[in-house]
């Protein structure tokens, strides 16, 4: 990261200079805050270290003047030999990241410069993914080389008009990619028409579908056109279509063979012209009539894409994080500008057995409980507690059966709980290296409780 130094005395600068070219940084110098102003309107640093007292132009107005005139996310650390409580509100008020006295230790500077460093890091991806915030086609971008390939062919196919079938796990954003396919192809002007097949009944379902007229059945009050016609011309997209009835899979294949609906209480033919995209989170394979027909299933299955969960694809995670954080912070109104190391560090490491769809709904919980402008898990909390647990046994546990049986027979309840506690406090201490301050406000201990622990189990 880029760092401005600006103090009008050039010792000062040297020295912030070599302190923090030591520790990797980038560091440019100006000996005023006008200079200090017109390099930040021709390069771009995110972070900057001023000095308060200067001729001409003070910290306070040059912190004013960059935070207005200065477009792009950085934070401005003041530093000062003359440190009060007056300049140093005065600096939170309008706008100053942080506030340091020269005489005291670097390291509280350090500290603070990669607070800053996080502050801005988050600001810049929430600019970057805020064009993007109701655009769910986003989604539809990835880093993982698996996913790449199946949005590729995606787009591939999306210029022919042959039947397309996704599989995946519920949540891993079967809609998203059918959506893309539609708006890749020669259909986009036309209605992209979704139906959950797992949402309605059997005796419903062949409604939703192929429409019916007044007075076709008990209820039917009026005329209803069925989602085949209403996407003719464009697409229909057909989720969760394994779990259609028999009776219903039978009228669908006819209608694909004939590409003509009858209504429900109509004898009359209307054409229909549509593409077909299918989708379940079933492994379908030929051969298993006792679900699906398979002649049915040919014909929906011309090309199948099958999605990967997103355990599978962890280096989308982050980004996905940011995606749906800036979407929730504009939606709640609410104005979430970092994410505490911890809770970073558990969402990118969680399994998501919901996948995208659980992700989505825990970001929106954390921005709606979370205080202070800091997304935080709190561990305390019922639920952010459940899904903690969890993924406890979601990674590297092996059998839990390895907890609680020795041979073939069941141990103690007072055993068993020692050989998970060992195990826990075993991964946590991996984890952090050994770091016992760190591992203990991970986990919510206080540094003693978990030493006992480490002592107790004999851990190193």
């Amino acid at each position: 990261m880029k760092i401005l130094v600006v103090d009008d005395e050039i010792d000062y600068r040297e020295t912030f200079k070599m302190l923090l070219e030591g520790r990797n940084f980038t560091v440019e110098t100006a000996e005023s805050a006008d200079v200090a102003l017109e390099k930040m309107h021709n390069e771009y640093f995110p972070l900057v270290l001023s000095d308060v007292i200067m001729p001409g132009t003070d910290g306070i107005d040059f912190l004013i003047k960059a935070k207005s005139e200065i477009l792009k996310p950085f934070e401005i650390i003041l530093v000062t030999g003359y440190g009060n409580i007056q300049t140093a509100i005065s600096a939170i008020k309008n706008g100053a990241f942080g506030f340091f006295i020269k005489s005291h230790n670097p390291e509280e500077l350090i500290i603070e410069i990669e607070k800053a460093r996080r502050s801005v890091e988050m600001k810049n991806k929430l600019s970057m993914y805020e064009k993007q915030s109701g655009d769910e086609s986003y989604l539809s971008t990835s880093k993982n080389l698996k996913m790449n390939r199946v949005i590729e062919l995606a787009k591939t196919v999306a210029c022919s008009d042959s039947n397309v079938l996704i599989t995946g796990e519920s949540g891993v954003g079967k809609e998203i990619i059918a959506k893309l396919i539609h708006e890749n192809s020669t259909r986009a002007d036309m209605p992209f028409v979704a139906i959950n097949c797992q949402s309605f009944s059997d005796n419903i379902i062949e409604s939703e579908l192929f429409g019916h007229e007044k007075g076709a059945f008990t209820g039917a009050f009026g005329k209803r056109i069925g989602r085949f016609e209403e996407a003719s011309g464009g697409t229909i997209f057909m989720d969760e279509i394994g779990e259609l009835s028999q009776s219903t899979q039978v009228k669908m294949l006819r209608v694909l063979e004939n590409r003509s609906v009858e209504r429900i209480g109509s004898n009359k033919s209307i054409s229909v012209n549509f593409r077909l995209i299918s989708a379940t989170n079933r492994s379908i394979t030929p051969g298993i009539q006792d679900f699906f027909r398979e002649d049915l299933f040919y014909r929906i299955n011309t090309i199948e894409l099958n999605i990967p969960p997103l355990r599978k694809r962890k280096e989308d995670i982050e980004d996905l994080i940011f995606f749906f954080l800036n979407c929730f912070n504009k939606s709640t109104k609410k104005n979430i500008s970092s994410i505490s190391p911890s809770t970073m560090e558990f969402l990118k490491g969680y399994d998501y057995p919901g996948n995208i769809r659980e992700l989505k709904n825990i970001i929106e919980r954390l921005v709606v409980t979370s205080k202070g402008g800091i997304l935080n898990m709190d561990y305390s909390d019922s639920f952010d507690s459940k899904i903690k647990s969890d993924n406890s046994f979601s990674k590297d546990c092996g059998s839990i059966d390895s907890f609680i049986f020795e041979g073939d027979n069941i141990i103690s309840y007072s055993d068993a709980k020692k050989n998970f506690e060992r195990y826990y406090f075993e991964k946590v201490m991996e984890k952090f290296d050994g770091n016992i301050t760190k591992a203990a406000d991970f986990i919510n201990l206080s540094r003693r409780q978990l030493f006992n622990k480490i002592t107790e189990f004999g851990l190193k």
